[in-house]
């Protein structure tokens, strides 16, 4: 069916879109949180209708519940290239890395040192900060305060044998600049060092093969990426084994319960096997063929191509209006659909008065306030940030447009 997304076929695999009470109105704040798939919303209404009690009973409503969360781990992790028991869920993203802090923060040596950046949001970056008050040298990879760049030249500026993790994100939700996650990690790797990376605002441009981006660690948000609300993390056998086991300690044997120290949202696990099935349903539909990696792969680049697409009249917009700054790089290419604006007025205004338009638009610092400090943005300020996904039609980027000539 050749490699051009059908973006009538994917719409029609989201209620939201048939759903009355959103009906004339266009969705741009997805970074917050995308609409959920119909698989998805299938499968946790089943769960919680046919099977809502403990997993992994003999009885056929707990083995049949037990073996839809084993699915979910397995065709996600098939997905993401790596091996099963090296994919876990955790009630967020946040609390995902908050427990590996403390793993590593056991783990770690005096005089041993961590290195974040101020590019990130603040769940992903805060846990690793703190670990400033246990004694252990937190370093700080700092942007370009002009562009919103992470550098990898300056990344090798702090690197040393005293550097046990690299902290950063796949892309920034204000500056939505992608990184050269495989560059960042060969740096870290050469070093001796470990890295983690918050793929929070990038997954929902397209899952990524984890295991040939060569992370440690890969982290990102169901409900942002067509799911339920749970946290994904995906931990290399031999760091994960090596940390310091957080679950119960008679768990400690099994990788994806080392970090999930409470019991599992049951329902909301297995309602991720939906999210491999909306993928599976892209690739079918689009004739993409291999292995659960190489299909991910495929539909990855559709979206990707999609929303380049989209996105690039979006962003020459934005460039022309002297009454707003671009945040991050103009070239779609090299950046996802998140786009943050320093408009006159406060974001928060702006957006309001965009829903007087039928456009769903978020205005505030959205837990990147170090990135906008760094920028010369004062949070309290804020951008206002119009975010979108493979899911978006060009007629409503073109009301987008419409509506921002009305109110900016």
């Amino acid at each position: 069916m050749g490699s051009n997304l059908d973006v009538e076929f994917v719409r029609g695999q989201f209620p939201a879109f048939a759903e009355p009470s959103l009906a004339g109105q266009a969705f741009f704040e997805n970074a917050g949180g995308s609409y959920a798939c119909a698989p998805v919303i299938d499968r946790l209404t089943r769960f919680y209708r046919q099977r809502k009690v403990q997993p992994y009973a003999p009885y056929e409503a707990s083995t049949l519940g037990g073996a839809e969360m084993d699915e979910a781990r397995a065709r996600l992790a098939a997905i993401m290239g790596i091996d099963t028991d090296e994919l876990s869920f955790g009630p967020s993203t946040t609390q995902n890395t908050y427990v590996l802090a403390r793993a590593f923060a056991q783990w770690m040596r005096p005089g041993d040192a961590i290195i974040v950046t101020n590019q990130d949001h603040e769940a992903n970056t805060g846990p690793w900060r703190r670990l400033a008050d246990e004694g252990y040298e937190v370093r700080e990879w700092c942007i370009n305060p002009e562009t919103g760049h992470l550098d990898p030249g300056d990344l090798e500026d702090l690197l040393d044998e005293r550097v046990r993790l690299v902290c950063f994100p796949h892309c920034s939700n204000v500056v939505g600049e992608i990184n050269p996650v495989t560059e960042i990690t060969a740096l870290a790797h050469a070093a001796g060092a470990f890295v983690c990376v918050d793929g929070v605002s990038y997954a929902p441009h397209g899952i990524p093969d984890v295991g040939a981006l060569g992370a440690d660690i890969y982290l990102f948000s169901a409900y942002k990426t067509y799911g339920p609300h749970q946290g994904i993390m995906a931990i290399r056998r031999s760091l994960g084994m090596m940390l310091p086991n957080q679950g119960h300690y008679f768990n400690e044997d099994s990788l994806y319960k080392r970090f999930t120290p409470a019991g599992p949202d049951h329902a909301q696990v297995a309602a991720c096997a939906g999210m491999a099935d909306y993928i599976d349903a892209l690739a079918d539909h689009h004739g993409l063929e291999g292995d659960a990696a190489a299909r991910g792969r495929g539909v990855h680049d559709m979206m990707r191509a999609h929303e380049e697409a989209l996105l690039q009249p979006l962003l020459d917009y934005a460039s022309s209006r002297n009454s707003v700054r671009l945040i991050g790089p103009g070239d779609a290419a090299g950046r996802a659909p998140t786009v943050a604006l320093r408009t006159d007025r406060p974001g928060e205004e702006v957006a309001r008065d965009l829903s007087h338009y039928g456009i769903m638009a978020g205005g505030g610092d959205f837990y990147a306030v170090r990135a906008l400090r760094a920028m010369g943005v004062d949070p309290a300020h804020g951008v206002l940030r119009l975010s979108f996904v493979h899911y978006t039609s060009p007629a409503e980027v073109d009301k987008l447009m419409n509506a921002l000539d009305e109110v900016l």
